[in-house]
């Protein structure tokens, strides 16, 4: 056959053999547009850079701490639970052991959803509002401890304070201990137990309407501005608690303080501090941004400071755990007669551990303008062995007498 058809009257003209090139099936590749993907949590995908901070590595090695120092806590506060013999000073004790579960689980669900979305802001509230809660706990239990604010006026009143520049009292020289110390002492660490939920609170309504990002020092921001005044607030309630120490060290030295100061001081103002060190470090690009995962500004120094707490619950756990020990609570149970079903006290027990009327009504009287004498709130001494007598061990004082003693006026 030729290769045109032979029509009558045409000259038969051959045509060139032309070979033709199939086309080969390349996959096609669509177009992305520049920039990196992003999965639903904000996290990179294969082809961006990976954060430590999003690797299955760092929730991993967190998660391991995070559930040891929770096991290790859960026990302890179980054994206070069970041997419920002193409750107004175990009900505090309680209080300040709950600040490890409740700071390690905090930190690593904020580490879990780190990304674009700052959900951290949210888990990060409930956990300044139970700092609070802590301050004002460990105060009410050093008062416990010395039998009230008229047993420890009955010991200080009208003796001069001492110059310390270590302690800060070198502009009190002059000055002697009155009621008066001791309401500044309270009213210092209730302001941050009202200033630091309402502070939460507003973090969490300027989030809502993009004012607020961590580490953003910008006058227009939020944060500036709620930083200062947690720095006021807590540098506030941190000297109150130095100052009470200072004046109280010798008749709290048989309940070994030193450890019990440290180790709430380095959870509670600590971390404060650090994650503030980690913002300014992240501003000042120490800590480099990492655009590739949609982290904002603030946001990877929130990651670190979560990440750290993590590791840290576990050491504060294990010191929490010498500095509060059930031992001597222990003892008491074992010598009183008679004992309540254990499921009954340990759940009625913790209810009473976590009400917060104790800290209502206080708040109220020590701010109150018609504050006025105090009457004594003595721990009374039962002889022999009872359900709520006080722990008796080495170089614990004796409270056998109930005393009342009413301060004068003057001294308000």
């Amino acid at each position: 056959m030729s290769n045109a058809s032979e029509l009558p009257g045409t000259a038969v003209v051959p045509l060139p053999s032309v070979t033709w090139l199939q086309p080969s099936l390349l996959p096609v590749t669509p177009t992305v547009p520049a920039g990196p993907q992003m999965d639903h949590l904000g996290n990179g995908s294969q082809g961006a850079p990976k954060l430590f901070l999003t690797t299955s590595l760092a929730r991993g090695v967190s998660g391991v701490f995070v559930w040891a120092a929770v096991v290790l806590t859960c026990h302890q506060i179980y054994l206070h639970l069970r041997s419920y013999t002193v409750p107004n000073e175990q009900r505090y004790i309680i209080r300040l052991l709950f600040i490890v579960p409740i700071y390690a689980f905090d930190s690593w669900l904020s580490l879990l959803f780190l990304g674009g979305h700052q959900y951290y802001v949210y888990f990060d509230s409930v956990r300044d509002c139970y700092e609070a809660f802590v301050i004002y706990s460990f105060l009410s239990l050093c008062f416990q401890y010395l039998g009230g604010e008229s047993a420890i006026m009955a010991e200080i009143r009208g003796k001069p304070i001492k110059s310390s520049c270590f302690y800060g009292t070198c502009c009190l020289q002059g000055m002697s201990y009155s009621i008066g110390f001791l309401r500044f002492c309270k009213q210092a660490t209730l302001q941050f137990c009202i200033v630091k939920p309402a502070m939460a609170a507003l973090t969490i309504v300027l989030q809502a309407f993009g004012k607020y990002h961590d580490g953003d020092f910008n006058i227009r921001s939020g944060y500036l501005y709620i930083t200062l005044v947690y720095n006021v607030s807590v540098s506030l309630a941190l000297y109150a608690l130095c100052l009470f120490y200072f004046a109280t060290r010798e008749l709290l030295r048989p309940f070994e303080p030193v450890l019990k100061f440290l180790t709430i001081k380095a959870v509670i103002f600590l971390s404060f501090w650090q994650g503030m060190l980690l913002a300014i470090l992240e501003k000042c690009e120490v800590i480099p941004e990492v655009q590739a995962i949609g982290v904002g500004a603030g946001t990877l120094a929130a990651g670190y400071q979560n990440f750290i707490i993590c590791i840290e619950m576990l050491f504060a756990s294990i010191a929490l755990r010498y500095a509060f020990t059930c031992q001597v609570y222990s003892e008491k149970k074992e010598n009183s007669p008679v004992s309540p079903a254990p499921m009954v006290s340990i759940s009625s027990g913790l209810k009473e551990t976590m009400s917060p009327q104790d800290i209502v009504q206080d708040a109220i009287h020590n701010f109150s303008p018609t504050y006025q004498q105090y009457t004594q709130q003595a721990t009374q001494e039962v002889p022999g062995p009872g359900p709520h007598a006080g722990p008796m061990d080495g170089g614990r004082r004796s409270r056998g007498v109930e005393k009342t003693m009413l301060i004068p006026a003057e001294d308000l």
